[in-house]
């Protein structure tokens, strides 16, 4: 018998074999390829998958919280599915993508997201961009979750989210793995990827994570001006005065007077969100928003942020609403949010201290120039493959 081409279309294995394989064997070999072509036509092929594993990333990012779970194309590629298989939800209507889209640097342009029958998210979704890229391994805005991996269930079972609660007569976690171990195409993928067609809660966070994690953004003008000096501290030469204006202030501490004044210095920003990745510092604490999106209370208990990243697009259009609350809505309002702390540790027992020097709110006394510098600044942070990106798009025939 002649060596077999390593890519080979589903019907030509299936000739191939035909003659020498028992009837179960030829099934299970053609199965192996028609739900799949169904399911995604020819965006997925098992022969030549989309390169999560092997992204390039600047030198200068160093940080990483992958931890164990490395990424791997095929695993990628189910969680690239998970991602947008509305059949994770208890009525088939709501996907991660429903929440986290691809247009918006996957996030969500309303101030809460949309859950099955009615229900309403709790806090504004988070970008997704660069999740793997900071040193905070923790999730969700209160860091409730301690990975990322046990992050990707919880929005399943929540009752207002995907609704696989096990609460008021609704089914648990137990039913999705069933109902997906129903479908076609994740015998096929996880039988191509695992060798078996088990699926479990282990891998449907592993594979979902995975995904995450690839959704990387490395192509902004503050990278084209990083690659060309040897740190943050220096002038870029791709910017303008007042970029380079903008990031001076931006990394820069603040000199405050008694009364958290600021006489001098910049604005410290990045003590919390540090260049290059504009992550945020895992001790950081609340920011001052106290507020819920989705009711009236006051909730101390925010203390994570997305990377700064793709915050707006090149022309400046903001892709999202900000903070948990998602009560903020531009650059230019979110800079006025810090300019002026009007809480103090007594009113907010979580406040981070880097906004309360000497126990009270600082007030930095931005002028009208500081303020468009930063704006500048941070606008130098959007990239723009991460929107059309083929590998992080819906994967199924519309």
């Amino acid at each position: 018998m002649k060596a077999i081409p390593k890519v080979l279309s589903a019907i030509s294995i299936f000739i191939f074999f035909a003659v020498g394989c028992s009837k179960k064997e030829s099934e299970t070999i053609q199965l192996t390829y028609e739900a799949i072509k169904t399911a995604f036509g020819d965006n997925i092929n098992l022969n030549n998958l989309a390169e999560y594993a092997g992204q390039t990333k600047p030198a200068y990012i160093i940080k990483d919280n992958t931890g164990t779970n490395t990424i791997s194309n095929i695993k990628a590629t189910i969680g690239r599915v998970l991602f947008y298989d509305k059949n994770l939800s208890i009525n088939n209507t709501i996907s991660c993508a429903s929440c986290h889209k691809q247009e918006f640097a996957f996030s969500d342009p309303e101030i809460v997201s949309s859950g099955v029958a009615g229900g309403l998210t709790q806090r504004h979704s988070m970008r997704l961009v660069n999740s793997r890229f900071a040193v905070e391994r923790k999730f969700f805005w209160d860091e409730r979750a301690a990975s990322l991996e046990i992050q990707i269930t919880q929005p399943i079972q929540d009752h207002a989210e995907l609704g696989f609660s096990g609460q008021n007569g609704r089914p648990g976690l137990n039913t999705l793995l069933t109902k997906l171990q129903g479908i076609a195409y994740y015998n096929e993928l996880f039988k191509f990827a695992y060798t078996d067609i088990n699926v479990t809660e282990a891998r449907i966070q592993e594979c979902l994570a995975q995904f995450i994690r690839s959704i990387q953004s490395f192509d902004s003008k503050y990278d084209a001006g990083r690659a060309l000096v040897a740190n943050d501290n220096q002038n870029f030469p791709n910017f303008t005065q007042a970029e380079n204006a903008g990031k001076n202030l931006f990394i820069a501490a603040p000199v405050f007077d008694s009364n958290s004044s600021r006489i001098a210095g910049g604005l410290g920003c990045n003590a919390c969100h540090n260049a290059p990745e504009f992550d945020i510092d895992p001790n950081s604490r609340n920011n001052g928003i106290i507020g819920q999106a989705n009711g009236t209370n006051r909730d101390f208990t925010n203390t994570r942020a997305p990377s700064l990243r793709d915050l707006t697009r090149t022309d400046g259009r903001v892709n999202n609403p900000m903070m948990h609350t998602g009560a903020i809505g531009g650059l230019r309002a979110v800079i006025n949010h810090y300019n002026t702390i009007n809480l103090n540790p007594a009113q907010n027992p979580n406040l981070d201290p880097r906004l309360a020097p000497n126990g009270i709110g600082q007030k930095l006394n931005l002028t009208e120039n500081e303020i468009n510098a930063v704006v500048s600044f941070l606008e130098t942070l959007a990239g723009t493959n991460v929107y059309t990106d083929k590998k992080w798009s819906d994967p199924f025939v519309k």
